[in-house]
């Protein structure tokens, strides 16, 4: 099965006291270029999320986001650094008394101070937490997968119609092919007929030159390489894995093909169909 390079996931689920929202969406791209948005509290388990998506993509432009809402309040601990606000304040009164300066200390202005308030966190099980969020993660990914896998679907049923519908075509222009020929030389033969009047034709030279228009309108060639593209390509969507490179390669060589037996096409017949 082929999947789709664009893709979107979503998955929303409290784990442990945490609220864990992932989103996943994808847009083409001809490489794997996977960004990560999260907060700062879990910056360490940004290469374990690159990973998981690594490991579910080959290909594509990812965008990852993640928020974390603790639905406990945490037991934040804010205690008074001693030490340093009475080293403030000793340089304030001096500096005063040397300067003359107003003496305007208030609790609301030594409190902007640096480190006069020491606050401690409670310590972060890193290890618990990062299986928490990738418990998460697998989620969106198993939905970012799935609609893939949709996609995916829709574009392997659109190729398979598409080359069914090439292959009649195909068929059409290989049935009209000899005709042509045939209808190339009676316009040369009724047009020398109409400049010669009574003068005998020489139907050694309306054979050569049947021939000659023969060699040049020849799409035999290009007929079979187009079947065997399709069955190329036919070949690639019954596969797993990465073919988007591959089927890529087939439509550019298809297309050459195409290119070709227009230029070669000397009926309004052929080309239309060629140009389908």
């Amino acid at each position: 099965m082929i999947k789709s390079m664009t893709g979107y996931g979503r998955a929303l689920e409290t784990v442990n006291g945490r609220e864990f929202t992932v989103e996943i969406r994808s847009v083409n791209n001809r490489y794997l270029d996977c960004n990560i948005k999260m907060p700062r509290m879990i910056s360490f388990a940004e290469d374990a999320v690159k990973q998981a998506v690594k490991a579910s993509v080959s290909r594509g432009k990812v965008e990852v986001y993640i928020s974390v809402r603790s639905e406990a309040t945490e037991d934040v601990q804010i205690s008074l650094n001693k030490a340093v606000l009475e080293g403030y304040l000793c340089a304030m009164r001096q500096m005063v008394a040397e300067y003359g300066v107003k003496d305007d200390i208030s609790t609301a202005s030594v409190s902007r101070l640096p480190e006069v308030f020491s606050v401690e966190k409670p310590q972060v099980d890193e290890e618990q937490l990062l299986k928490d969020l990738m418990q998460v993660v697998d989620k969106a990914l198993e939905g970012y997968d799935a609609m893939r896998c949709t996609e995916g679907k829709a574009l392997e049923n659109d190729l398979r119609s598409r080359g069914n519908t090439i292959l009649e075509l195909v068929s059409q222009v290989e049935a009209g092919n000899a005709q042509t020929v045939v209808d190339y030389r009676t316009r040369l033969e009724n047009k020398l007929r109409e400049v010669l009047e009574n003068t005998a034709i020489d139907e050694s030279r309306i054979l050569t030159e049947a021939a000659i228009f023969a060699d040049k309108a020849a799409i035999d060639e290009e007929l079979v390489r187009l079947k065997t593209h399709i069955r190329h390509m036919r070949d690639s969507l019954d596969k797993n894995g990465d073919i988007g490179r591959n089927l890529d390669f087939i439509a550019q060589e298809m297309n050459r093909e195409a290119n070709t037996i227009l230029s070669k096409a000397n009926d309004l017949e052929t080309s239309n169909s060629v140009s389908y």
